[in-house]
């Protein structure tokens, strides 16, 4: 994309956009934070002795196929499964080879065979979902017979988020069961009521698996039939990782709290500790501490920029910091004309020099950094873009627009960072940069869902077009309309998203992964508003996730 830098000045030079944003919910509050070594040893010591019993218990579950799936399922659901990815792997390859035959032979019922398709599927395995035919009848419909069956429906609706494209069968799976669910729940008690709702609003595959095991643990808590061992063991690892990631949410804050941006540029979002939610959504793993720490920096730089577009700063002002940017040279600092544009170049140089320090230390290329510092740019270009048509007051055509959004909306910067951290080779960063489907879709999405919801806020000031009205524009529909289709564009982004994730697959499913979960993270976030900007409606979840412990006695 050609740089365009030369605005034109049709508008006093002085006007800036403001934007009326909510302040923070967080303060500088998580920098106090000391950790608790002792209590992190107790957790460890407890963990590590559980998790030999619970790898007992996976090791017993290989003998019959659908127990050991469903034990599989257990651990995912309870946060607990990264412990043994290796043997996981390997029983979910020997059970999708050994599929066919077993499903020949082998009358199981709705809620079996959504469950095996569901949990190969979340591993890479490619699954007919010819499988959910033998449940339809003569006229093509699924069967009446399983309309009541809750804990079938259940398992449908779950299997049906993982669809590809083309698959008519598991489009009809997801209406049915929605329709089902949404009458069982009216029937059902309390507790189960209330998990039917949780799972239409929250599936599994699209929910933040941090949130998902925090949400389960409480639901298997109440199970008649729960297994005691595994419950602590979830419950302990839970408050163990916690504790880490409470440290990390107190080192980006000391690292924010000195950058000294929120004085500096007070017209701007302070959503530290927000970003580190979308972040930590992305791999919550302990070992991918490093990544989580540099993606939430450049992340919160990346709000602090956007702001400054979108906010707060005047054409000229801007001309100045895209070239700047572009140069990506502290001699261009001269050239900027504010202190708060200078203060904020310099934080952005500062970290760059962090994370190519960081991967030389781990011994990976510092060649690797250019990426980054690549996309940044590629950002920048995109911004000062739509800076110009919101000059213009000029909405482009709905394809400009997208392809300009997919790389203004940043998904791509935060990903390229994770992926910089865990592998720093060519080829995986090659792969991720070249518009693969994944990344693509991811972009796609990520730009669609935080237009759907920001779009009335936005509108209200001087902003650029969204997607909103640029489809309204050239289709000539109403915003109901552009919304519904909108939407539609995003259920398939979900599509291509899975299909990237199928066997073969091009790079490593924890890379794979890194993609899928920031798109998780969006659907969380853009669930029904801009909860990043209104910050108030993560405070619940961030508190469940980084402040609150789950109590070890029911």
């Amino acid at each position: 994309m050609a740089l365009q830098t030369d605005l034109p000045a049709n508008r006093m030079q002085n006007f800036r956009p403001l934007a009326d944003f909510p302040p923070t919910e967080w303060g500088f509050s998580f920098v106090s934070f000391s950790f608790p070594e002792m209590e992190f040893e107790s957790y460890n010591r407890q963990v590590e002795e559980l998790k030999n019993i619970v790898m007992g218990m996976l090791m017993a579950s290989k003998k019959d196929a659908v127990e050991n799936v469903e034990f599989i399922n257990l651990l995912c659901r309870l946060g607990v499964s990264y412990h043994f990815e290796t043997e996981i792997e390997d029983q979910v390859d020997y059970v999708h080879d050994a599929l066919p035959s077993f499903l020949e032979n082998n009358d199981h019922d709705l809620h079996t065979v959504a469950l095996l398709f569901r949990v190969l599927r979340q591993y890479g395995c490619k699954v007919s979902s010819d499988v959910f035919k033998k449940f339809k009848d003569t006229n093509g419909e699924f069967k009446k017979t399983i309309t009541s069956d809750v804990k079938g429906n259940l398992s449908l609706h779950e299997a049906a988020h993982l669809s590809v494209n083309g698959e008519q069968i598991l489009d009809e799976a997801l209406e049915f069961s929605r329709t089902n669910l949404e009458s069982l729940a009216t029937q059902s008690g309390p507790r189960l009521a209330r998990h039917i709702k949780y799972a239409l609003i929250r599936p599994i595959h699209k929910t933040v698996q941090r949130l998902e095991a925090r949400e389960y643990i409480s639901f298997y808590e109440e199970e008649d039939f729960r297994n005691e061992t595994l419950l602590k063991f979830a419950k302990l690892d839970f408050n163990r990782v916690q504790l880490l990631h409470q440290q990390e949410l107190s080192t980006l804050s000391s690292w924010w709290k000195d950058l000294n941006l929120v004085e500096e540029l007070p017209y701007a979002r302070d959503r530290i500790v927000e970003m580190y939610f979308w972040v930590n959504a992305m791999h919550f793993e302990p070992q991918y501490a490093l990544a989580r720490i540099l993606s939430t920096k450049l992340g919160a730089l990346i709000t602090v920029i956007d702001d400054t577009y979108d906010a707060y700063s005047t054409n000229e002002e801007l001309q100045h910091f895209t070239k700047a940017v572009i140069r990506c040279n502290i001699d261009a600092i001269d050239q900027l004309p504010t202190d708060s544009m200078k203060a904020l170049y310099r934080a952005l140089l500062s970290y760059f020099d962090d994370v190519a320090n960081e991967v030389s230390k781990n011994g990976k290329s510092f060649t690797a950094v250019n990426y980054v510092k690549e996309e940044m740019k590629e950002m920048i270009r995109t911004y000062i873009v739509e800076a110009q048509w919101c000059n213009d007051r000029f909405v482009p055509p709905l394809n400009e627009y997208v392809r300009n959004g997919k790389i203004s909306i940043g998904f791509m910067a935060t990903t390229t960072v994770f992926f910089v951290v865990e592998t720093a080779r060519i080829k995986e960063l090659e792969w991720l940069t070249s518009k693969a489907k994944i990344s693509e879709a991811g972009c796609l999405f990520l730009r669609l869902m935080n237009d759907i919801v920001t779009h009335e806020f936005e509108q209200k000031r001087e902003h650029c077009a969204s997607a909103i009205e640029c489809y309204m524009k050239e289709y000539g529909v109403s915003m109901n309309e552009a919304v519904k289709e909108l939407q539609k564009t995003c259920a398939d982004a979900w599509k291509d998203i899975n299909e990237d994730c199928l066997k073969p697959t091009a790079i490593s499913m924890n890379l794979l992964n890194v993609c899928v979960n920031n798109a998780r993270a969006t659907d969380v976030v853009y669930e029904s508003n801009d909860a990043y900007t209104n910050a108030s409606c993560l405070k619940g979840r961030i508190s469940l996730l980084f402040v609150e412990k789950i109590p070890l006695q029911s």
